[in-house]
């Protein structure tokens, strides 16, 4: 039963005895005289009719069907143990630590709070002693992220710098246990109600939470009625950066690296004729030889591109014309790209050509980043800048190459590549 605590269900979910030890909610709320989900906040539209003449939600039906004459179940979340699991020994420099007290001071007054900190500012290690402090006072921490390779990345170093269990959910993760620490894909918090003390979404301007009333939704329902809420981003949204002005947000900002070195500059190389030469097999002169230049450094390479299959063909030439490379594919839809992804960082991989999938919250040592296809329109201003942030991230080696190739400036790529000299000029590097 301990696993159920703070937890959501529908009636099918639960035994008889279960059911009896769970409080409820209405299935349905309605407001103005419209019908709502009460899991996931979407409103119910008149064709979500069962043939009995219930409504049930289809936003959220991938969860269980939510149906209007059966009440939602839950149990109400109970206190863990008082005690110390932060083992990390590390030190932050004093730039995080202003981050850090000011998370501090903001959690303890019960306000929430945004993060807005450079791409390899070490945001992960300056939550750690408002996590731990939450964590002494009895209480349940959430970290959510849009993204599961950016959860991985969390439970792989919180494993490492907490001694509690982790509980670590996605759509394919072992099934939830209790533990006074979560991580979790954001679509997981429509099944808490009024768990967490502290919930931090990394990666907030991320697809598929950012402008999402659904995600929205079940931040503020998987939240305690006094618990406080934390954003982290490297690339704020105009709706945080809003909430911020109205006084409904905090903010911290750190403009500085870990390293204290600044962020790397983007390079825009002319590129043309670059899917012409693909659909005949080929890949541009200029771009063999430019990455034929970056391999004899012997640093790992990170290409970008835009689509799912033209990057498959274009990853199949790759290899052709490198055959002494070691070359893989990730996107979306590839089976194996978690094993991928770490065979690339243990450099079991040299080249690694990936979709937008990691573009954020992803490390690797001494990378490279090449951008293929800048100017597509799937790569936004936020986009490019988080991609330009996988670059220059190791202290052993904080610079890099930084190509964005295109056949044609957008307004997006000058806007990502202000931002970064801007926020350089703010870290006191112009």
């Amino acid at each position: 039963m301990k696993d159920f605590y703070g937890r959501l269900f529908i009636a099918s979910q639960l035994s008889d005895d279960e059911k009896r030890g769970a409080k409820t909610l209405p299935a349905m709320i309605e407001r103005n005289e419209k019908l709502f989900c009460n899991r996931c906040g979407s409103k119910i539209l008149e064709d979500w009719l069962l043939p009995r003449g219930e409504y049930y939600c289809r936003e959220c039906l991938i969860l269980g069907r939510n149906r209007q004459d059966y009440p939602l179940f839950y149990f109400p979340a109970q206190p863990f143990p008082k005690e110390q699991y932060l083992t990390w020994k590390g030190q932050l420099t004093s730039y995080q630590q202003e981050v850090s007290d000011c998370m501090k001071r903001t959690v303890a007054n019960k306000e929430n709070l945004l993060i807005h900190a450079v791409t390899g500012a070490g945001k992960t290690e300056m939550i750690y002693e408002t996590v731990s402090t939450v964590l002494e006072q009895g209480g349940q921490v959430c970290l959510a992220s849009p993204r599961i390779d950016v959860c991985l990345e969390l439970y792989k170093r919180l494993s490492r710098d907490f001694s509690c269990p982790i509980t670590l959910l996605h759509g394919e993760s072992e099934p939830y246990f209790r533990a006074p620490l979560v991580i979790a894909t954001t679509h997981q918090l429509l099944k808490f109600y009024q768990a967490f003390d502290l919930l931090i979404i990394d990666e907030v301007d991320a697809f598929p939470f950012v402008d999402n009333t659904v995600l929205y939704y079940a931040l503020e329902q998987a939240l305690k009625q006094d618990g406080v809420k934390v954003f982290l981003t490297a690339t704020s949204t105009d709706a945080l950066d809003k909430q911020v002005r109205q006084g409904k947000l905090k903010k911290c900002d750190l403009a500085r690296r870990f390293h204290a070195n600044p962020l790397v500059v983007p390079k825009m190389k002319w590129l043309g004729g670059l899917l012409p030469a693909i659909q005949k097999g080929k890949l541009p002169k200029k771009l063999i030889q430019q990455i034929a230049t970056q391999r004899e450094t012997d640093y790992p390479l990170l290409i970008f591109f835009p689509h799912i299959e033209i990057g498959k063909r274009f990853t199949e030439l790759l290899k052709k014309t490198f055959p002494q490379e070691t070359i893989g594919f990730v996107a979306s839809t590839t089976d194996n790209r978690l094993e991928l992804v770490q065979q690339f960082r243990d450099k079991k991989l040299s080249i690694l050509v990936s979709t937008t999938i990691l573009e954020r919250g992803v490390t690797f040592p001494c990378v490279d980043v090449f951008v293929l296809w800048s100017n597509h329109q799937l790569y936004t201003r936020s986009s490019l800048v988080q991609i330009g942030g996988r670059v220059g991230r190791a202290m052993e080696r904080p610079t890099g190459e930084l190509i964005f190739f295109h056949d044609g400036i957008t307004r997006d790529m000058k806007r990502a590549i202000a931002e970064i000299q801007l926020m350089n000029k703010k870290g006191g590097f112009a």
